[in-house]
């Protein structure tokens, strides 16, 4: 698998389609990204999250070149730490480690080439199979947000988990 820059003219379309409803789309951007998936209003969210942020977004592929997950990575100056952000995989592809690699290379990339001290990512607590992935990747939970977000009836908890060097 490789990590690489996200190019909206090559991998819109592959992952246009991996947020299916709204629920999803609440559990993979707490609703920052548009729903659904239109290529001018998500190149507007990325450059939004890349100026407020300075969040890169990159595609992982396979060897083969297919596309099977994206991912937002970008560095907190003041604390030296890194953040993945906007973690999703092809639901076609879960279940293969493919997340669990993902996550891997965009951490060596958080410090081997951004040099953080630390990275971190948040994942709703409903996420449990992101979660699962996350810790099988080395993340280890940091704090819990109780009713951090609020999707239609429900109240979700936001875990703040961490990797260190």
């Amino acid at each position: 698998m490789r990590l690489r820059p996200y190019i909206p003219s090559h991998d819109f379309d592959a992952i246009k389609n991996w947020v299916t409803d709204e629920r999803t789309n609440a559990m993979w951007s707490a609703n920052h990204a548009p729903y659904p998936l239109e290529k001018t209003a998500f190149d507007r969210f990325l450059a939004d999250m890349y100026e407020k942020h300075g969040d890169c977004p990159f595609v992982a592929a396979t060897d083969d070149g297919t596309v099977v997950g994206f991912i937002c990575c970008g560095v907190n100056n003041e604390t030296n730490e890194a953040m993945l952000a906007f973690v999703i995989i092809d639901p076609e592809q879960r279940g293969k480690d493919f997340g669990k690699e993902m996550i891997k290379l965009a951490a060596k990339y958080c410090f081997e080439i951004l040099k953080a001290d630390a990275v971190q990512l948040n994942v709703f607590s409903v996420n449990e199979r992101a979660r699962k992935c996350y810790e099988s990747a080395g993340f280890t939970e940091r704090r819990i947000t109780p009713d951090a977000f609020a999707f239609k009836d429900e109240k979700w908890d936001r875990c703040n988990m961490v990797f260190k060097k």
